[in-house]
């Protein structure tokens, strides 16, 4: 585990094969789980919705939400310029970690792990515009109708710093009740919410 923590400005060990592994695997993973949820999907929806699981931003917010920055091992200069706070290193040092666990603990536990990282995510994705996430959507739904926009508030937070669960309200004037969501980070948790209401808006069924 300590190698998949280690950036190449460390030292000449460093994670990038684990990365390489773990990338796959977190393809394989997130390709079937959309397979199984969006079993009308196309192949073409299905690439885009595993782009999204996949990509960068997406992977660095859930490395952030357990705190993954502050057990990096940084070079000098890494560390100066606040690496461990920069997406792309963040979403790297995941993804090697998740080629590590497959090492050490075998696929089975690697796709556990990735599972219920990803599961708030895939639970907040539709077929519906499959490049805007739902925040995006319910943002222009309500603009088109003059409504204001939605109002997001986290009402707890649970869990060790490592695997923190975050849940959020939001709140819409069209909606007598507030919709909920939780995820690993605020960011996932407020996607879940507006994906929640969408659906409790008649706008979206979350399959289609």
């Amino acid at each position: 585990m300590v190698l998949a923590l280690t950036h190449r400005s460390f030292a000449g060990r460093n994670n990038e094969r684990l990365e390489f592994l773990g990338d796959a695997i977190l393809n394989f993973v997130a390709g079937e789980a959309l397979f199984e949820r969006f079993p009308q999907a196309r192949e073409g929806q299905l690439s885009r919705l595993r782009a999204r699981l996949v990509k960068g931003e997406t992977l660095a917010v859930l490395a952030r939400g357990f705190g993954l920055g502050e057990y990096l091992r940084l070079g000098s200069g890494e560390l100066k310029s606040g690496g461990f706070r920069r997406e792309s290193i963040l979403a790297d040092a995941l993804e090697a970690l998740i080629g590590a666990i497959y090492l050490d603990a075998g696929m089975e536990a690697a796709k556990e792990r990735v599972t219920a990282w990803l599961t708030s995510e895939i639970e907040s994705l539709t077929l519906v515009d499959t490049n805007k996430d739902p925040k995006t959507r319910l943002q222009e739904f309500l603009q088109s109708r003059g409504c204001e926009l939605p109002r997001y508030e986290v009402v707890d937070i649970q869990g060790e710093p490592h695997c923190r669960v975050f849940f959020v309200e939001c709140e819409i004037t069209l909606l007598n009740e507030k919709s909920r969501g939780q995820g690993v980070s605020r960011r996932i948790a407020e996607q879940v919410a507006a994906a929640a209401a969408l659906i409790a808006l008649g706008v979206e069924n979350g399959h289609d």
